[in-house]
């Protein structure tokens, strides 16, 4: 843990930059590599794709918002309602989120969409936001993270939701809620998150430094569950996910949401309070200032 608190301390401004989302709705698109699956149903959306093979119930979403997978409210809004749409789909029995776009699994919160503009745009946002937390982390199918590059923020958030993640064991990627680095606090249903995850002390120390885990400090803690090489991320998915469809799958929901409903029941009760917080600290004059001096950051950096 010295060595990550070392490494924090150490990190410099500059180095966020290219795991954030600012960039967003720049660069080229990445081409797109499906799964090779037989008997299956593809939905072609213009941000998220679905690929439901009908031989074994495995969905997978694939993020596709180039260059680096931003969250944006377009792509929460999308994921959401492919997310549900699996949910009532009778022949989808689990689900494996990854990317399609290369080194990145997504870079989390889409700047764009908190930086100069509207209290009410930053609610519909932030609403968004809650929305994708709520349906993934109350999720009764299977989910199953298969983290394939980078996973900053709310990048973390959603592999944080599933119930079980498997990342690329590559030097290059880190896992983390570093908001704090970026002058953000983390809400509290971040934070219960990753303490139902890792534990107390590693969740103050990791929101108090904002700290990004390599993927052998992730697995140390416990924010993943394994490691294997890149290329056999997804099909290590595959295969872990059809070991969790053994079990009795009524059973296994009664169980997670037993462990999960008091989480989810606590946002549900203070989700409008919860948005007004977040609207009133994103508007914030400093705030603002902050994110705009990132953003100028960042286009000098592309420059």
């Amino acid at each position: 843990m010295a060595t990550v608190l070392r490494r924090a301390a150490r990190l410099e401004f500059s180095g966020v930059l290219s795991l954030f989302s600012a960039s967003c709705r720049h660069g080229r698109p990445y081409a797109l590599s499906h799964v090779a699956f037989n008997d299956r149903h593809l939905s072609t959306s213009s941000k998220v794709k679905v690929d439901l093979d009908n031989s074994n119930g495995i969905a997978v979403m694939k993020f596709d918002n180039p260059p680096v997978n931003s969250m944006s409210l377009d792509f929460l809004t999308e994921f959401s309602i492919n997310l549900e749409k699996l949910e009532l789909d009778k022949s989808c029995r689990g689900v494996i989120l990854t990317s399609a776009q290369p080194r990145i699994f997504s870079a989390g919160l889409d700047i764009m969409d908190m930086y100069g503009t509207s209290p009410e745009h930053c609610g519909a946002f932030w609403k968004a936001v809650q929305d994708m937390w709520l349906k993934l982390y109350g999720y009764s199918k299977i989910t199953i993270a298969a983290i394939n590059g980078a996973s900053p923020a709310g990048g973390c958030l959603m592999a944080l939701c599933c119930d079980y993640r498997i990342m690329a064991d590559d030097p290059r990627y880190s896992i983390g809620l570093n908001e704090t680095q970026l002058g953000i606090v983390a809400p509290f249903w971040f934070k219960d998150t990753l303490l139902n995850t890792v534990g107390h002390r590693t969740t103050e120390l990791s929101l108090q430094m904002g700290i990004m885990y390599h993927a052998h400090e992730a697995l140390k803690i416990g924010l993943v569950d394994q490691l294997v090489p890149e290329g056999k991320v997804l099909s290590t998915a595959v295969e872990t996910l059809g070991t969790w469809l053994a079990v009795p799958g009524h059973a296994r929901e009664i169980s997670k949401s037993m462990m999960r409903k008091p989480t989810v029941d606590k946002l549900l009760a203070n989700k409008e309070a919860d948005i007004k917080n977040f609207v009133s600290f994103i508007t914030k004059d400093s705030i603002q200032k902050s994110l705009g001096m990132y953003l100028a950051a960042l286009k000098k950096k592309k420059a």
